[in-house]
């Protein structure tokens, strides 16, 4: 039983190791659309509670970057995020059924998915940049705090304690939020129309991102961290139901990641108890403490700084490409003309370029 679920003082650790990905994205996302906050973390809890259950080893739920960097930059409505993040829970569900990942997996390239990786880290910047410029004293701050940790020879919870600082800031100079009652979920569907706009502006992007990172190159950090093997089909399951039943109903469409799983593991979980005590903690946050109120106290500045803390980690994954020539493209292109863009462009680019070969 201790192999699958244990409840220490290393596994609580772990329990907050994936925060520094999460955190940053949904807190961005909700501060310029017009996502609840609210039903977000409710039903990230509900992921990882499930997720510690049925894998029984540490399993990171994150938000999925590239739907939530063309979020922060603006260009999805609320509704258009629960269109991408519905229409990516059913790709992924038909994938996983008909056995498409598979062939999918041939004809998407490393470089792409690196690529889409560099393209989401300089949108990110740009849009951390513009948050910083608004309140320069206190983004500055939190950078420093990010950059020195970067150096330092210790676990990484910069991004924890940027989160923290900006809400000591917040209630220092505005008192403490109005705490709301939890709302729960409706399911809400969004429009043909949104629809088809979330999955030509949010799902092409993110499918390369989640396949790579998410599915296969976590299969592959499980097995060399944990021993265990975990085919990618289930992950692609998890992540198709995940994505689908939250995006319903208010919330923000998911996925796992290497990445996540790496800093779970650093920090000390090994089971599924830190997937469970994790679930338990955001469901706690997201029944008392997750207001709107919480957002608006936040200087813009702190906010900039964590969006820049996703930029750093996702920039580190995408420079690992050993195609750079290509990468760097689709990321120039990704940042001006967007990420379906670059995608679309480059895959076709690939796919003649394999013809030629």
């Amino acid at each position: 039983m201790e192999k699958d679920f244990r409840f220490n003082l290393e596994e609580i650790a772990g329990a907050v190791g994936d925060y520094g990905t999460l955190i940053p994205i949904i807190l961005g996302v909700a501060a310029v659309s017009e996502l609840q906050l609210s039903p977000v973390i409710f039903f990230f809890a509900l992921s990882y509670l499930a997720t510690g259950i049925y894998y029984k080893l540490p399993m990171p739920v994150e938000p999925m970057k590239a739907i939530g960097a063309i979020a922060i930059s603006g260009s999805l409505t609320a509704a258009e995020i629960a269109g991408a993040g519905m229409m990516t829970g059913i790709v992924f569900l038909i994938a996983a059924s008909t056995g498409l990942i598979k062939y999918i997996k041939k004809y998407i390239p490393l470089w792409l998915t690196r690529g889409i990786q560099l393209g989401l880290a300089l949108t990110l910047f740009r849009t951390a940049l513009s948050f910083i410029r608004e309140d320069s004293l206190w983004g500055l701050t939190a950078v420093l705090i990010i950059i020195i940790f970067y150096f330092l020879p210790l676990p990484d919870i910069s991004a924890l304690i940027v989160l923290a600082l900006g809400i000591g800031v917040g209630i220092y100079y505005n008192g403490f939020p109005v705490i709301e009652s939890f709302n729960w979920p409706t399911l809400t569907l969004p429009t043909v129309t949104e629809l088809r706009s979330g999955f030509i502006k949010g799902t092409l992007p993110q499918l390369p991102l989640t396949l790579g990172n998410s599915v296969f190159a976590t299969s592959l950090l499980i097995t060399d961290l944990l021993e265990r093997k975990v085919p990618e089909k289930r992950i692609v399951i998890s992540i198709g139901l995940m994505s689908l039943i939250s995006s319903s109903f208010g919330g923000f469409p998911m996925c796992h990641g290497a990445g996540g799983l790496a800093a779970q593991y650093r920090f000390g979980a090994r089971t599924g108890g830190s997937n469970i005590i994790s679930g338990l903690i955001l469901l706690l946050v997201a029944l008392f403490f997750a207001s709107q109120g919480i957002i608006e106290i936040i200087p813009f500045g702190i906010l900039g700084a964590l969006l820049f803390f996703s930029a750093v980690q996702l920039f580190k994954s995408a420079v690992k490409s050993k195609n750079m020539i290509y990468t760097a493209i689709t990321g120039i292109i990704a940042l001006i003309w967007g990420m379906t863009a670059a995608f679309l462009i480059m895959l076709i680019f690939g796919l003649v370029k394999t013809g030629w070969e």
